[in-house]
């Protein structure tokens, strides 16, 4: 399985890049192809001035391992109530409609408040769910996420550890039971 692991903000040194690192370790203990991919690194110079439908080389360069992707995890923070314009700007510059159809894909909110990113989770399912994917019906959201995440060890709470390393197995079996043949 090729998975990609996408941090879903441009801020640097980002907490959605740690758990996104941090979270590419835990497939990988299970044998998955996982790579993080972070939006820090969507080259928006190239875009800038509205350059849809146009060709842009670093544009179809950065997005391609995604579209190859046979699984996605999204690690989404909240940001005002909502997610990061990075991420909206880059689903702006994927192939319509068919960059997302039928790919599985999974969700991890983080935000510093009490919610764990639920807002922006379930309006980014919105888009995923109009561009057809697959989407995982176990999500998880990390609330006060600067001081119930160790890069290292993870969630410090022992319940959101377990529903996090659930998650990343019930994953695994969600993305292997929809490449089955039907009989």
């Amino acid at each position: 399985m090729n998975l990609k692991i996408i941090s879903s903000t441009d801020r640097p040194n980002s907490m959605s890049l740690s758990v996104s690192n941090y979270v590419a370790d835990l497939y990988k203990k299970e044998g998955i192809n996982a790579e993080v991919v972070s939006l820090e690194e969507f080259p928006t110079a190239d875009v800038q001035g509205g350059k849809y439908g146009k060709s842009i080389p670093s544009v179809e360069k950065f997005r391609q391992p995604i579209l190859d992707a046979d699984a996605i995890v999204w690690v989404i923070p909240e940001y005002n109530g909502s997610f990061p314009g990075i991420l909206k700007l880059f689903i702006d510059y994927l192939p319509f409609p068919e960059a997302f159809v039928k790919t599985p894909m999974a969700f991890i909110g983080i935000a510093s408040g009490a919610f764990g990113g639920l807002r922006a989770v379930e309006q980014f399912q919105m888009v995923a769910n109009y561009r057809n994917a697959q989407l995982y019906p176990e999500r998880v959201f990390v609330q006060r996420v600067n001081s119930a995440f160790d890069p290292e060890t993870g969630l410090n709470v022992p319940l959101q550890q377990e529903l996090l390393e659930s998650k990343v197995t019930g994953f695994i079996d969600f993305v292997r039971n929809l490449n089955q043949p039907v009989s």
